[in-house]
């Protein structure tokens, strides 16, 4: 059995632990409100653009635009987005594994990795996925700030490659955000946009409207715009996630040396009363010596 010393030691540094912990759960969960309130404003305009593009999908120049050809797939691009920051469970290897299924189902291509979020970064920072020049070279570094411009900025650099047809095709990896406990990981396809898919109530989506200054132009107009929101929202999802399942992990944290705590306590005490029934031991036998001489 240890000696007092080193339990006393173990629980103290238990003790501290669990404080670390547990204030990590706090502070996500003050950051998850606001992060999800965030992609909670944000998914109905998200729906609604969308909602129009399925109305005006009937128009010639969607199939015509450059953001819609669909070609062989010869080079392949990934935007995995993950934290920048560990501790939130499997919340970040669930998109690398992802990452890396995608690519061996591509065998053959050009696959490269633009991650946003370190964590992907450091884990094919030292592989051939790494994509060159045309791109941000840090676009990881917007999770320190999430906003639409920065967002934006990383959608057009993809957007341009694509028309330029330097990419044909382009899956985006991340998180989506269901509740503080459940974290979804979807893939979605970014490039070439998906042709409409009328749904199955025909009615909801037909509506009536008066197109100014030509229903062709408002398409190439909606198309980049709704590829920038389909990252930007993307991107609040993994966000709102992150602390979601960071908050999640550090409540488990928590308990788990809450728990250590108990037994190392009940530990502890049993070595401190065999401790105590030796010494009384070695006393009485130490009397009853004395009592015979």
């Amino acid at each position: 059995m240890a000696n007092l010393k080193e339990i006393r030691s173990r629980i103290t540094s238990v003790n501290s632990t669990k404080q670390i912990t547990s204030a990590m759960k706090m502070v996500s969960a003050a950051k998850l409100r606001r992060a999800q309130d965030a992609i909670t404003r944000m998914r109905p305009y998200a729906q609604k653009l969308q909602e129009i593009l399925q109305n005006v999908g009937s128009s010639p120049s969607v199939a015509e635009n450059d953001y819609a050809q669909e070609r062989e797939i010869k080079r392949l691009l990934i935007i995995s987005v993950t934290s920048n920051r560990g501790l939130a469970g499997a919340f970040n290897n669930n998109v690398i594994k992802e990452v890396q299924a995608i690519i061996n189902a591509h065998p053959g291509t050009d696959a490269k990795v633009l991650s946003i979020g370190k964590k992907s970064f450091d884990a094919f920072k030292k592989t051939d996925y790494v994509p060159g020049v045309g791109y941000p070279s840090e676009p990881y570094a917007i999770y320190d700030n999430v906003n639409f411009e920065e967002s934006s900025i990383i959608a057009q650099s993809v957007m341009d490659k694509f028309a330029e047809g330097k990419i044909d095709k382009v899956i985006l990896v991340y998180n989506s955000f269901k509740n503080a406990a459940v974290q979804i990981l979807k893939k979605e396809q970014f490039l070439p946009i998906l042709p409409p898919v009328p749904a199955d109530d025909t009615s909801a989506l037909q509506s009536d409207y008066i197109f100014e200054p030509n229903k062709d132009e408002i398409v190439n107009e909606l198309i980049p715009k709704s590829l920038k929101i389909q990252l930007y929202k993307a991107i609040l999802d993994s966000v709102a996630s992150e602390h979601g399942a960071r908050m999640t992990a550090m409540h488990k944290a928590t308990d788990n040396a809450t728990e250590m705590v108990k037994e190392l306590k009940l530990t502890y005490n049993k070595a401190r009363q065999a401790s105590i029934t030796n010494e009384i031991l070695e006393i009485v036998a130490g009397a009853e010596a004395l009592s015979d001489s």
